[in-house]
């Protein structure tokens, strides 16, 4: 009887402990967030579009990140050419490792990303987080503009993390799309591919041949996610659903591909869709900067 008392002990420990990681949301607000602002448990990551913001002020004990160190230049053909094309990749593992270690952030950490542009820039780092697997990682819902709106406390000390490692473990999730999985969607045998680009973009110029969209996309603005009125927070999530609705994207068991130009606002949808409860959510990340290059590859215009 005691053995079994203990086992029962044991497991609602267990649960009590898993729980809360299990249950980590995907957006969260400035009460939930100004509330844990001294908990050394949480590292808060400032992802501002201007360099020059976090300096003039920020949400306390933040982090400062540039969008820009997520990425590095892939060379398409021959790297000592000049006028080989050039785009925008992300870091392979190890370096994001390294780059997460450098801000102060392990495993152990949960990470709250922020920026001023509606989570355009926090998505990013939410979608390579969840891409490695890390365990507790959220978005500051409206950023660093519903926080100041709301009259929340910002300061303008720079902080200097101290360095930490890192330690890439296998299980993250399954949401990078490669170049063959757009075929197979573009092709009606996988996910339905989300185009969150300009309408304009979507459509293509006639001038030029290589413009347009992956045949079979779908297009659905990323920025239709933002209630600018609301401090850029996410939409209503009524509102929000019915748009989704109208591109073809009911169901959140789908499985969707989102693109963009270079996976920049395709983060973000993604970011958007899985605090919609889609779980089966993946990102073309060199998206049309690399589709668009490749003269093999189909493109359509117009509609």
């Amino acid at each position: 009887m005691f053995a079994r008392q203990s086992r029962i002990v044991w497991f609602l420990l267990l649960f009590a402990v898993s729980a809360p990681a299990l249950a980590v949301p995907v957006l969260v607000d400035g009460r939930w967030l100004e509330s844990r602002l001294d908990d050394a448990r949480i590292v808060i990551v400032d992802m501002s579009d201007d360099d020059g913001q976090y300096q003039r002020f920020h949400i306390p004990h933040a982090v400062r990140l540039p969008y820009q160190a997520l990425l590095k230049q892939h060379v398409l053909g021959d790297p000592h050419k000049e006028d080989s094309p050039r785009y925008p990749v992300r870091l392979d593992d190890r370096e994001l490792a390294g780059l997460l270690g450098r801000l102060g952030i392990t495993r152990e950490k949960y990470v709250v990303a922020y920026d001023d542009v509606g989570g355009l820039n926090a998505a990013r780092l939410f979608w390579e987080l969840e891409r490695i697997g890390h365990p507790r990682v959220s978005v500051l819902d409206g950023g660093l503009v519903r926080w100041i709106l709301d009259g929340r406390k910002v300061v303008n000390d720079v902080r200097k993390p101290k360095p930490a490692a890192y330690v890439l473990e296998a299980g993250g999730r399954a949401n990078e799309a490669s170049l063959d999985d757009v075929r197979a969607a573009r092709d009606k045998r996988g996910a339905l591919l989300l185009d969150v680009r300009s309408k304009e973009a979507y459509r293509g110029e006639r001038k030029d041949p290589r413009s347009g969209h992956i045949p079979g996309a779908h297009w659905w603005e990323w920025d239709q996610a933002v209630a600018i009125d609301q401090g850029f927070t996410r939409r209503e999530e009524g509102a929000l659903r019915r748009l989704l609705r109208n591109a073809g994207l009911a169901d959140t068991k789908r499985s969707v591909i989102t693109y963009c130009q270079s996976g920049h606002r395709a983060a973000h949808t993604y970011l958007t869709l899985r605090s919609l409860g889609f779980e089966d959510v993946r990102v073309y990340a060199a998206s049309m900067n690399e589709y668009g290059l490749l003269k093999s590859e189909p493109v359509k215009q117009g509609k």
